[in-house]
């Protein structure tokens, strides 16, 4: 007999979604009726959680439980909790046949979490989903549009997953927007992938990068409109901040990585499309971003997001806006400086 308890992280938000959603109607067609709850480790405790498992529902014939950025269970208190809870669920010789119509999906962004925590949960039932690797991209870009009726370019499939985080959730979503917009059969250029994601996509960490590195007005401009986008995804539905983070996180190890490139010479446009910088409009934007931010800036700025995602995390929801905007008044007005070591120049 399966243990109702389940451990999946991992970036690839898509197919970890997918299965979180397949363990929910399996367990529904074993019971018929479920209570579905979804908490978050930085606002719900685990006792809140387990007491929601414990408890008999009043008018559906079991519960299932999803609970996020599990990676922040660590304290003894919680870990002993679970493992009781787990341990009322398993069958052993004492209690051959335990009620288990109550489910547990722990998940996470990250890859793995506190190894006290992950010892709980049978190895069978623990997954990471990783994001595909750079050669699966863009055969799997060009293989929903096929399976959609379009054909799309080479170079505006690269260009999509240089403006659309790598899941494909996000990927999803964004190309269903071509699907609506163009008649069946079209080939979707370069020129259609820049006009649709600029004018229809929502604000995103991505469109944020953007932004900040809007070399042509001056920084205190950058942070005003920045600071307007950053609302806007506050807004929206992904407005976790550790998602928002971890978005401008994957764009300043790009920079980084743009950096190290530079560093013997201009690269050819070859080198720089291998690299992963595959559209001339994605390539002008991290040149500008290079000359707004150095090696050594980059790393301060990258260090200083995981500070933020560490202090976000600890404190809780109730300062994530004060740390976000603070965490941009230091990436473009003191280039990655903290705010403890910055001065003024004269």
């Amino acid at each position: 007999m399966s243990i109702p308890v389940y451990l999946y992280t991992g970036p690839e938000f898509g197919e970890r979604n997918d299965a979180v959603n397949l363990l929910k109607e399996d367990f529904k067609k074993k019971f018929g009726s479920v209570d579905e709850y979804l908490y978050y480790a930085t606002d719900t405790s685990v006792a809140t959680v387990v007491s929601m498992l414990q408890s008999e529902s009043l008018f559906q014939d079991a519960t299932c439980v999803v609970y996020k950025s599990c990676e922040l269970i660590k304290k003894k208190e919680d870990i002993e909790l679970l493992s009781s809870w787990i341990k009322s669920v398993t069958p052993d010789s004492k209690n051959k046949n335990p009620k288990q119509s109550s489910m547990l999906i722990l998940v996470s962004d990250e890859t793995s979490v506190d190894s006290k925590l992950s010892k709980l949960i049978p190895k069978e039932n623990q997954k990471v989903f990783w994001v595909m690797f750079e050669n699966r991209r863009v055969p799997w870009i060009k293989d929903l549009f096929r399976k959609n009726g379009y054909q799309i370019e080479q170079e505006a499939a690269e260009l999509i997953l240089e403006l659309v985080e790598n899941n494909t959730e996000s990927l999803k979503a964004e190309c269903s927007r071509f699907f609506t917009l163009f008649p069946q059969g079209t080939e979707i250029t370069t020129g259609d992938v820049d006009k649709i994601l600029a004018d229809t996509r929502e604000e995103t960490p991505f469109t944020l990068f953007g932004a900040m590195t809007d070399s042509s007005v001056r920084p205190e401009k950058r942070l005003e409109n920045s600071l307007s986008i950053l609302q806007k995804i506050r807004l929206s539905k992904e407005n976790k901040s550790p998602a928002i983070i971890a978005g401008l996180a994957f764009c300043f190890r790009k920079l980084l990585s743009y950096h190290e490139l530079c560093s013997g010479g201009t690269p050819d446009e070859f080198t720089l499309k291998k690299s992963g910088f595959a559209s001339s409009m994605i390539r002008q934007q991290y040149a500008k971003a290079s000359k707004i931010w150095s090696y050594g800036q980059t790393m301060a700025i990258l260090a200083g997001l995981s500070n933020t995602d560490m202090t976000v995390r600890n404190i809780g929801s109730a300062v994530e806006t004060s740390c976000l905007e603070l965490m941009l008044y230091s990436i473009i007005i003191k280039k990655g400086s903290s705010l403890a070591s910055y001065v003024e120049a004269v």
